[in-house]
Formats: C-alpha cells, structure tokens, sequence
C-alpha cells in the first residue's frame, strides 16, 4: 500500500473574497490549520476547490500558495481530470508537477462512456503522467459509474494507478474493490459519511471535504479506524455526523464554506453557478461548531 496516501486527505475549497478573487491569505491559513492539525495530504483544485471556476493563472497561483505553505511538510495532489481526454493529457504536459506527489484524476463527466471508454481513457492518461495517478470515480456529479472491474483492470495493468477516490456512495462496491484489488493499491472512501467503514474494512484512508473543516477530530477518527481501534473511532465518528449531513444538504462546498465562515478562517463565498449555504443550513451549522 502506498504509505504516502495512508490516513487522510483534505480536498481544500478555494477561499475567494467578496469581490470573487482568490483569497491567497486565507488559503495559507486553512493549510497550516489542516497541517497542524494532523491531516496527512492536501488534495488541490478538485471539486471542492471550485476547479470548474478557476482560470489557469489562478489554478497556478492557488498552486503556489498552497506549495509555499506546506513547504514540503505533506504530500501533495492535484486534480487534472475531464471529459477530453486530449485536453487531459495536454494538462499533464504542459503543468509542472515537479512539487506534487500524485494527480487526481476524476471519470470524464457528461459523456457517459462504456467501461471499455473509461479503460481507454485513463490508459491514455498512465502513458503520459510523469507522476502517480489517483483515480475519482464519483458518478453522482459524472452521471455513470465506472465499475470496480474496470477500477481492478487499470489497477492491475498500471503501475503508475496507485489508487482510487471511490466516492458512489455504495458499500456494496467497496467491498468488491477491497476484495478484489492488487496488494499495493489504495481504497480511499471519498464519501465523508462511509470512510470510517471503508477504512475498518481495508480501505487506506479518505480524502475528505469535512475533514478540513474539524482536521484534528477527522484524522484521528481515521488513525484509529486503521488501527483497528473501532470502539473509539465511532465514538468520534457519532460526534461528527450531524456536521457531515449538513455541508451536503445544499451543495459541496457551499456547506464547508459556511463551517469555515462560522471558524473565522474564510468567507462563505462561491462562484456562480453556485450560491452561498441559506441562513437556515449556516444557523445549523453555527449551532453544531458552538456545541462541539
């Protein structure tokens, strides 16, 4: 198992000002309070980080602030993915990966390919990455599920797919890649409500959108599911749901922003086409951080 993505993961929103331009100081803020707080790798510009809405100068600069502020404390990953595979491999070629650890690569979205399309794609991708390859399947956001048969084959065929994001929110799924899959390869939940099951079952860990929000909480929660330690784990695990509910109950991240508003650590700003948590989610969220 790879030990660089053992533990958790933390898909970093992209704070923005009220003007909507990147907010550089409250990103360097959010990483060292996860960093100093035990999460074990930072996940950059993926669906959390409002990728979709991000230019590529500002994709860089958000890059760089986070490199500069970790400073080589924990591993690094970067969301490069879509539904054009030759757009894909063009972004592999032209960024400089030289300071990340891995990509995260999600299922092309909106087309919908067969298993066979899905195997191509990511094949294509391994031939050119310089870098290890996580792979996202998250078919409530793609529209299709790429199925733990095709997960095992890209698995077993390259040796640069170190592992999968698998978030479709389905155990039985899970359970087949945990099952099924290579020695080395990484199950990593990327269901924030599953991970501690998917870790006490084998899984490697989680990259986790709540986990940036309560990184001390969340990690050790992990640390101890993979030390078999599930008696205390839940324990954690029963203080954190209500919280997990809530930042998916309208749209991710417009929820974690709201938890990071309520923390002072960034305003709950987002872009268009998304819009900020209503009062009666951010009034919830506020009354579950007061009592925690």
């Amino acid at each position: 198992m790879n030990n660089k993505f053992l533990g958790t993961g933390v898909a970093l929103v992209t704070p923005f000002k009220s003007d909507f331009s990147v907010d550089h100081d409250a990103l360097t803020n959010i990483v060292n309070f996860n960093i100093d707080n035990g999460v074990e790798y930072l996940v950059i510009c993926g669906t959390t980080g409002e990728s979709a809405t991000l230019t590529k100068q500002e994709k860089k600069e958000v890059v760089a602030t986070i490199s500069t502020a970790n400073n080589g404390r924990v591993p690094m990953v970067l969301g490069i993915g879509g539904n054009n595979t030759a757009a894909v491999i063009e972004e592999i070629k032209s960024t400089d990966l030289s300071s990340m650890d891995a990509i995260l690569s999600v299922c092309p979205y909106y087309s919908k390919p067969t298993q066979e399309g899905f195997y191509q794609h990511f094949k294509a991708i391994s031939e050119v990455c310089p870098i290890d390859i996580i792979l996202y399947n998250v078919p409530g956001r793609t529209a299709k599920n790429m199925e733990s048969a095709t997960t095992i084959r890209l698995a077993s065929d390259f040796d640069n797919i170190v592992g999968i994001k698998e978030a479709g929110n389905n155990v039985s799924q899970y359970l087949e890649l945990l099952k099924n899959k290579p020695d080395n390869f990484a199950i990593i939940s990327g269901d924030d409500d599953l991970a501690l099951g998917v870790v006490l079952a084998g899984g490697s860990g989680v990259i986790s959108v709540i986990g940036q929000g309560f990184p001390k909480e969340f990690s050790e929660m992990i640390r101890l599911g993979l030390n078999g330690d599930n008696k205390a784990a839940y324990d954690l695990h029963f203080r954190l749901m209500d919280v997990i509910g809530y930042i998916f109950e309208e749209n991710n991240p417009a929820g974690i922003k709201g938890v990071f508003e309520a923390l002072n650590l960034c305003q709950d700003t987002v872009r268009l086409p998304l819009v900020p948590a209503s009062n009666e989610l951010k009034d919830k969220i506020k009354g579950f951080i007061a009592k925690f």
